[in-house]
């Protein structure tokens, strides 16, 4: 593909790219399985107790199944679908080759999952519509997976136009079209909006984001509080919010307390599978690529004293963390209140980056 150089003597717009892989784990079985082409597919819980999808494709969101819903009822919706366990070793290997992918074309890469990104290619000296198309082709190339993106000036802007051509599409709104982009757009798709306050905005007669800039600000806050001054701006397409390089943590953890104490080591086996399978799950999505040195139990006891049982170089695994857990478990022997299961990283360096002129 022909890129188009920007020429400009005058301080350039904000250029975002929006950066979202389609489907990225029902994709990826898919792609590994010819034989499931054209098939609805789902990725996450066992179809035989309880689970939820992680996601699924774009075959299975045609009969209304979407991603973390419960496994029975997507089998309800779609009575074909192929529900295929999670192979997380296996999404983060794709996702460190878009990640590095990325990176050629900009240092200011934000995760925000991950198969979902911010690129701040305002300095990269090609137009960032063609260079989208370049990075999502270059994609394909390596990992045969579609991809969708928006570009805007600011963030908002370019995720929303990347929900709009997905999937494997591209949108561009420039900064001259913001007015009459959010003209027409529903207010549901600004941030921060759900069902709440979309009925109550519909009460008020407001659709859109042109109905919704017939408010003041001081009217906005009135109705909505602080986030009312915030939504003054966003329906006017104004985010001034930066793309920030991912700031990597020391820890990843999940935890729950109970209703009601546990009291044997099996009642807490039981609960540690469904926090074992939702920190796995936010590993897969927000630290895909990186390195663990140690895996953790934590257990608070019901007078409120806890303990953790830690260990270096175990895999987390389901089996490990039920290791760590009988041994914490076993230090007292009282009823437990709370069970959290995380992981530790080791130290990363930052990655130098390029951008190619290609």
């Amino acid at each position: 593909m022909k890129l188009h150089w920007r020429v400009t003597s005058d301080p350039a717009p904000r250029a975002i790219i929006h950066l979202d892989m389609d489907g990225f784990y029902a994709a990826i079985e898919v792609r590994d399985r010819p034989a499931l082409r054209g098939k609805p597919v789902g990725v996450g819980g066992a179809r035989d107790r309880r689970g939820v999808l992680t996601t699924c494709n774009y075959e299975a969101r045609a009969f209304g199944v979407h991603s973390a819903m419960p496994t029975f009822m997507a089998l309800q919706r779609c009575p074909n679908l192929i529900v295929l366990p999670t192979r997380f070793d296996v999404y983060r290997r794709e996702a460190a080759v878009v990640r590095e992918i990325l990176h050629r074309f900009s240092p200011l890469v934000e995760p925000l999952s991950l198969d979902e990104a911010y690129l701040d290619v305002t300095t990269h000296p090609a137009a960032p519509g063609p260079l989208a198309q370049v990075i999502r082709d270059s994609i394909f190339q390596k990992t045969k997976l579609t991809s969708s993106a928006g570009i805007g000036p600011n963030k908002l802007i370019a995720k929303i136009a990347s929900a709009m051509r997905k999937p494997n599409g591209q949108l561009e709104v420039t900064s001259e079209q913001v007015p009459a982009f959010m003209q027409r757009l529903p207010v549901r798709e600004i941030w921060g909006i759900g069902e709440k306050t979309e009925r109550r905005l519909q009460q008020l007669g407001v659709k859109t984001c042109g109905d919704l800039q017939r408010f003041s600000r001081p009217e906005l806050v009135d109705l909505l509080g602080k986030f009312g001054s915030e939504l003054f701006d966003l329906c006017r397409g104004i985010d001034d919010r930066p793309v920030e390089p991912d700031r990597p943590r020391k820890s990843l953890s999940t935890e729950e307390t109970f209703a009601v104490d546990l009291t044997t080591v099996e009642q807490c086996e039981e609960k540690l599978e469904d926090l074992f399978q939702d920190v796995m799950a936010d590993l897969a999505q927000k630290e895909a690529t990186r390195s663990i040195t140690k895996i953790f139990v934590k257990l608070k006891f019901n007078d409120f004293t806890r303990t953790t049982a830690e260990r270096a170089g175990l895999a987390p695994t389901l089996q490990d963390f039920r290791s760590l857990l009988t041994e914490a478990f076993a230090r007292t022997g009282k009823p437990v209140r709370l069970i959290g299961v995380g992981v530790r990283f080791a130290e990363t360096t930052p990655e130098s980056a390029q951008m190619p002129l290609l």
